[in-house]
């Protein structure tokens, strides 16, 4: 199974397609991504589940967010807040939740991650970018 190739500028994030809370984070992706350099691709596609599977990740029980950038892969709080940080301007201050012990950090994002089909919602089919995001997509 092929994994996609994206330019050197560019990131892929791996979200959870029928998740209405990770559908959200893509949207908020979309608008606040002025510079184009994040890519997606959900789990429930052949990228997305490659992708996680490549990196040790079951996509059977997702429960971690997974960013791939620079020829690395982050996950859970450590690839929210780059991503964050990433798209700059005053996003950048979310660097400062480093400062809290990823430990601490990780605990919270589980329990999130855990319930976010009871909290948030769950959609029957994985999300569908507008005709004009549908580049960024890598399913």
């Amino acid at each position: 199974m092929g994994v996609a190739r994206t330019s050197t500028d560019q990131a892929v994030i791996v979200f959870d397609g029928v998740c209405a809370l990770c559908s959200r984070w893509v949207r908020f992706l979309l608008r606040f991504d002025r510079k184009g350099r994040y890519q997606f691709a959900a789990m429930q596609g052949a990228h997305g589940r490659a992708l996680l599977l490549q990196h040790g990740l079951d996509p059977e029980d997702p429960l971690s967010f997974l960013l791939l950038e620079d020829s690395q892969a982050w996950t859970d709080t450590d690839a929210i807040v780059r991503v964050l940080v990433g798209l700059g301007g005053p996003w950048r201050l979310a660097a400062v939740l480093r400062a809290l012990p990823k430990r601490w950090r990780d605990v919270a994002y589980r329990a999130v991650a855990r319930n976010r089909y009871r909290w948030f919602g769950r959609h029957a089919r994985c999300y569908l970018p507008a005709p004009e995001q549908a580049a960024r997509f890598l399913d």
